[in-house]
C-alpha cells in the first residue's frame, strides 16, 4: 500500500494527535492544518484560521490526495453562545462543507469525515442497536450539525465524484481521556464509593482510542470504504456496572460500588436537574458494527480490557 499525501484537520486535539502519529508512520507526507504555529515537532503543518463557512483554505489542498477531517466544535460544558445550534453549524456543518468543496475543486480523491453516533440518536434503551441504515435522529445541536454535514457531504460526493467516508464513533476512551470518563477513573482510583452497583441491565458501546485510529487508517486506503458510512466500537458492549468493575480490574483495585436501584437514581437525578447525566449512566446506547466488519474486513485490534488498561496507564497524575 503506497503512502498517501494527506491533509489532517484537528491534529492538535486528543484523537487527532493519536491519529497524526499513526498517519505519519504510514504516510510520512501528512500535512496538519493548525490554528497555532506549534503542532508536533515532527509534523509538517500549515496555519489556517477558524474553520467556518468563510474559510479560505491555503494551496496546501492542491497536492493532497486525502483529507481526514476531525476538527469540530464539540460539546460545550458551559455554553455561552446565544444561538448554540448556529454556533455548531458554523463550524461542524458550514466549515466542513466549505472544506469539502474546496478539496473537490483541488482534486482531492477522498474525504474522511469523523462524525458522531449522535447523528443516530441519544439512546437505544428499549430498541435494537443503532445501524447505519437507520434514519438519523439527532437530538442536540452538536448531533444536528453533524447530521447536516453528512447530508451535505453526500451531495458533494454525488456532484463532484470525490469519495466521502463517514465514521460515527460513540464515546472514545484511552490514554489522556478527559471529561466524564476521566472523572469516573479518578473516583475509582481514590476509592470513592459510587452508587452504580445495580446498573446491570443497560448496555453501552465504547471505542478505545487505538481502535478508532485503526479504523480511520483503514478508511484512508480501503477501496470498499468509498462513499460509505461506518459505525465503530470495541465489539463488546458493557453495562455501567461491568464497565466500572473492569476499570477497577485494570487499576488493580476493586471498584467500590453501592447497589442503589436505577429507578431511585433516575428520580434523584431528575430532582436536581441532571436527567441527562442519568441517561448516560443508566440508559443504553449500542451500535451495530456488522456493516463495518463485513465491508472492510475490519475487527477492533485491541479488546475492551486492553483499552481500559491503556486508559488507566495514561491517566494524568
Amino acid at each position: 500500500m503506497s503512502p498517501r499525501r494527506i491533509l489532517l484537520t484537528g491534529g492538535t486535539g486528543w484523537v487527532g494527535g493519536a491519529l497524526l502519529k499513526a498517519l505519519r508512520e504510514r504516510h510520512p507526507d501528512t500535512l496538519v492544518a493548525a490554528r497555532v504555529a506549534t503542532v508536533h515537532a515532527d509534523a509538517r503543518s500549515v496555519l489556517v484560521g477558524s474553520i467556518d463557512g468563510s474559510l479560505v483554505w491555503p494551496k496546501a489542498l492542491n497536492d493532497r490526495e486525502v483529507v481526514v477531517h476531525l476538527a469540530a466544535r464539540v460539546h460545550v460544558m458551559r455554553e455561552t453562545a446565544s444561538d448554540p445550534l448556529q454556533a455548531f453549524r458554523a463550524v461542524n456543518t458550514e466549515g466542513t462543507l466549505r472544506l469539502a468543496r474546496l478539496a473537490a475543486q483541488a482534486g482531492v480523491r477522498r474525504f474522511v469525515f469523523v462524525s458522531s453516533v449522535k447523528v443516530n440518536g441519544e439512546s437505544t434503551t428499549g430498541r435494537k442497536p443503532f445501524n447505519v441504515s437507520d434514519m438519523p435522529s439527532p437530538q442536540d445541536p452538536y448531533g444536528i450539525s453533524k447530521a447536516e454535514a453528512e447530508r451535505g457531504l453526500r451531495q458533494i460526493a454525488a456532484d463532484t465524484g470525490m469519495e466521502v467516508v463517514i465514521v460515527r464513533p460513540p464515546l472514545v476512551y484511552g490514554p489522556g481521556v478527559k471529561a466524564n470518563f476521566a472523572a469516573l477513573m479518578r473516583w475509582l482510583q481514590r476509592g470513592i464509593p459510587l452508587p452504580l452497583g445495580a446498573v446491570t441491565d443497560n448496555r453501552r458501546s465504547l471505542v478505545a482510542l487505538d481502535n478508532l485510529v485503526d479504523l480511520l487508517l483503514t478508511c484512508v486506503d480501503h477501496p470498499a470504504a468509498a462513499n460509505q458510512t461506518f459505525l465503530v466500537s470495541d465489539g463488546e458492549d458493557l453495562s455501567t456496572t461491568a464497565l466500572l468493575q473492569r476499570l477497577g480490574q485494570a487499576m488493580g483495585k476493586p471498584a467500590g460500588l453501592l447497589p442503589v436501584p436505577p429507578s431511585l437514581l433516575r428520580w434523584g437525578a431528575a430532582a436536581v436537574g441532571k436527567a441527562d447525566v442519568a441517561q448516560r449512566l443508566l440508559g443504553s446506547l449500542q451500535v451495530d458494527i456488522a456493516h463495518t466488519r463485513e465491508t472492510l474486513g475490519w475487527a477492533p485490534p485491541i479488546s475492551v480490557d486492553e483499552g481500559l488498561r491503556r486508559a488507566v496507564a495514561g491517566m494524568a497524575p
